[in-house]
């Protein structure tokens, strides 16, 4: 009897993952690629070329609108100044919170909605919004 003929026979009734065919695994993904190392799961592509995780690239107008509001909701009953209603530009968001920062002698951090300050800091954040030309609501 032969190699291949006793595979066969063990196999023959039970289901096995490396019995399964190709045309069976619909849902299966490559995780990781030699050629291209490890592969984004939203996309597909490998992940030197995927852009899923950047943010677009909105283009800031010449009079941006910005938004102001105070929150202490999950954070421990600290206050946070949130900024936001403002173009989704990662660079620009960036920019901004680090000349916030600067400005009102606080920590924070840009997120995708807008900024966040550490502090009631709303006063503070209008005027120098309104000192760089943004229309400041809230």
């Amino acid at each position: 009897m032969s190699r291949s003929s006793r595979i066969s026979e063990c196999n023959a009734g039970s289901p096995r993952a490396y019995n399964v065919h190709v045309s069976q695994r619909g849902n299966a993904r490559v995780v990781y690629s030699s050629a291209a190392g490890k592969i984004c799961r939203n996309c597909g592509l490998p992940e030197r070329g995927c852009r899923c995780g950047q943010a677009a690239a909105e283009a800031v107008p010449d009079r941006p609108v910005a938004k102001l509001r105070m929150e202490r909701a999950g954070r421990g009953g600290k206050t946070v100044t949130v900024v936001f209603g403002l173009p989704n530009n990662a660079a620009f968001l960036k920019d901004l919170a680090q000349q916030l920062k600067r400005a009102c002698g606080t920590g924070g951090t840009a997120t995708d909605e807008g900024v966040e300050l550490q502090g009631d800091l709303r006063e503070r954040v209008r005027e120098f919004l309104l000192a760089k030309g943004f229309l400041v609501k809230g």
